[in-house]
């Protein structure tokens, strides 16, 4: 399957156990359970289920949810499991998909045998990755903004949206003031965060925090004490803005407004790995697990473990390309291409990414990339080039800010000169540039765009 054909998001933070296989269901019965972000579900009943496809199947939840036609976009159909997620297109059946399963787990995941062998996907009905931003702050039915609420909390309290103190605990206390209203006083927020525990309310990895096992009680104490106190600051100051009995629909937009902060909110997410810079012979040939985060605006490559940005390009800022691998036990890489400086000097940078998702993303960047020049009406003429370098990436303390120094990327000045055994499918791609001397060049995105 193609790039534009669906997207694969590995997603092992929600816990499936409960939930039936669209498999077991086609094959026992005409109950389908459709599920949606919040531990909630459609139970649809389909005749012919084993041939049904995916717009009949989503006018039957959108109806059920009395979703409007004006928004009929915002949402897809997406086959998931804890070992891989796959937006579905119009056309699909997923029943056949799901017979498929295990062929495109083995083809797109490092997963074991075993796993792969009890992996079954269920069907959601969440956010379309295609859908803009743009229109999604336009919607005004509560229904739908609901949805789309409870996808994004999902995504900040597993830290698939890293985000920063400022923004976790105002988004902690709008979900506090949607769930209990705006009026509670210090004692019954207290009573109310020990009940429902602050892991409802804020990220996982913050509530937890860095000690894990072998933090003090005393510390853990201390530190659940810091983390009510600033939720209950947070919570007062939109209990005075918002006043007493604010519309839902304003708090849901409120929060929604928060997350489009977020440079790779409504992202697709693949898993890989990238090289870990080299400290020591020891440290030599180890990598780190990384979410690389592909939307309409760029790509986000995210570190699984710390929950923060390693590096976030525009589409205007890179090229891109995949490699096959050559060998036996070699890997897929998606290659990143970017503007960097060593010492002072100008140079290209190339980061790869290992993962079996490689051509997926490449696929996907390349469909992206042509949706934004579609919805801009042909302005991809207008991008040859980038009117200069632009400025270097920020090194700030944020967790959505660049981190290119902590990266072990490769640095070149005479183009691809360090990567000439690969073969790239695209003519115009970076590997295949020609210069008269070794000289700096930037980037240039149409390169990557006008393909033969």
């Amino acid at each position: 399957m193609e790039g534009d054909d669906c997207t694969f998001q590995p997603d092992s933070s929600d816990d499936h156990s409960q939930r039936g296989s669209v498999a077991s269901s086609a094959t026992l019965s005409r109950d389908v359970l459709i599920y949606l972000f919040g531990e909630s579900a459609v139970h649809l009943t389909v005749e012919g289920l084993g041939s049904v496809n995916v717009q009949e199947l989503a006018r039957s939840v959108r109806e059920a949810l009395n979703i409007p036609e004006c928004v009929q976009d915002v949402f897809a159909l997406w086959l998931c499991s804890p070992l891989l997620d796959l937006q579905l297109k119009a056309r699909h059946q997923p029943y056949k998909l799901c017979r498929q399963w295990q062929d495109l787990l083995y083809r797109f995941t490092e997963a074991s045998e075993e796993d792969i062998s009890q992996d079954e996907p269920y069907l959601q009905f969440r956010r379309n990755v295609f859908y803009p931003k743009s229109k999604e702050l336009q919607i005004e039915d509560e229904a739908v903004l609901r949805l789309l609420y409870e996808e994004a909390r999902s995504h900040i309290l597993t830290g698939r949206y890293p985000s920063d103190p400022e923004h976790w605990t105002g988004l902690g206390a709008l979900s506090l003031a949607l769930d209990e209203g705006t009026n509670l006083d210090s004692q019954q927020f207290t009573t109310t965060i020990r009940e429902k525990k602050l892991s409802s309310f804020l990220p996982a990895h913050v509530v937890m925090g860095s000690g894990g096992l072998f933090s003090t009680l005393r510390g853990k104490s201390s530190r659940q004490a810091g983390l009510e106190q600033s939720l209950l600051e947070a919570y007062k100051k939109i209990s005075t803005s918002a006043g007493d009995s604010p519309a839902p629909t304003q708090l849901l937009h409120q929060y929604l407004n928060t997350c489009h902060t977020l440079p790779y909110y409504g992202c697709a997410f693949f898993l890989g790995e990238i090289d870990k810079p080299a400290q020591g012979i020891l440290q030599r040939g180890k990598r780190k697990a990384v979410n690389v985060g592909i939307c309409l605006e760029g790509v986000y490559v995210m570190d699984v473990k710390e929950k923060h940005v390693l590096l976030g390009l525009r589409f205007s800022e890179l090229s891109w390309d995949h490699s096959y691998p050559e060998e036996e036990g070699d890997s897929h890489i998606l290659w990143l291409e970017f503007d960097g400086e060593e010492d002072g000097t100008p140079v290209n940078k190339l980061l790869k990414i290992y993962s079996k998702q490689a051509e997926l993303m490449s696929g996907f960047i390349e469909f992206c990339v042509e949706l934004k020049s579609a919805s801009e009406g042909g302005a991809g003429s207008k991008k040859n080039g980038r009117g200069g370098r632009r400025g270097m990436l920020s090194r700030q303390n944020s967790v959505v800010c660049n981190r290119v120094h902590s990266l072990n990327t490769i640095s070149y000045v005479d183009n691809g000169k360090e990567i000439k055994r690969l073969k790239p499918k695209r003519a115009a791609s970076f590997f295949t540039r020609q210069a008269s001397a070794p000289s700096y060049s930037a980037v240039q995105v149409t390169e990557s765009l006008e393909q033969g």
